[in-house]
């Protein structure tokens, strides 16, 4: 891994979690690989814009190579955003959890990348949409956050966590299948244990900028 896309999903500043957190592995990592190329990506504080029906148009334009000008426009940015993804090793998405998905800049960035003929291809069996992901060889760590507990596979509440699942499932569908997740639970509850938490998503990060 010698390039990392840094994906910064958290509309808060210096009292983001994901962010505190994201930098703990990014400052061990870079300490690790000094020459190593470091992206970021800000989606929380300076939103990107949310697909809408030209997007769509565009997108799904039976002759991508023939698309008119303004259809071009109207992928400039996503364009932008698939290129940034596919000239990176390994991607980490800082991605709090909001009322059980994730914030709606980061939403905004899964749909300008998750992308027909870039990151995935359709094809048909008997009439049957068939899809193939484009992306090989690359790796992901989701850095989350939680206001609660039991948020993890097997937790009590695993059935209301729609953040990093969204996230694993949009990047398997393209073709990002190695996917780590580290999470600090419980921002909410008592503050020792909130600490407690977050020291032990400290030492995950660690140990990952180590071995990746």
């Amino acid at each position: 891994m010698s390039s990392i896309l840094a994906v910064h999903g958290s509309p808060r500043g210096e009292r983001s979690h994901t962010r505190r957190l994201t930098e703990v592995f990014l400052d061990a990592w870079l300490a690790r690989h000094p020459g190593a190329e470091l992206t970021r990506r800000e989606v929380g504080r300076a939103p990107i814009p949310h697909v809408g029906e030209p997007f769509v148009a565009a997108a799904f334009y039976p002759q991508p190579a023939a698309r008119p000008l303004h259809m071009q426009a109207d992928l400039a940015l996503s364009d932008e955003l698939v290129d940034e993804l596919l000239e990176h090793q390994l991607l980490v998405i800082a991605a709090p959890m909001y009322n059980f998905g994730i914030p709606s800049g980061l939403k905004a960035w899964v749909d300008h990348v998750v992308r027909i003929g870039r990151t995935f291809a359709i094809t048909e069996d008997n009439g049957v949409a068939q899809y193939q992901p484009l992306l090989r060889g690359k790796r992901a760590l989701i850095v989350t956050s939680r206001g609660g507990h039991g948020f993890g596979p097997g937790g009590v509440n695993a059935a209301f966590n729609h953040a990093d699942t969204l996230l694993r499932s949009a990047l398997g569908f393209i073709g990002i299948e190695d996917v780590r997740v580290v999470a600090a639970e419980g921002e909410e509850s008592d503050s020792r244990a909130f600490q407690a938490s977050c020291a032990a998503a400290e030492r995950e990060l660690l140990g990952l900028a180590a071995r990746l």
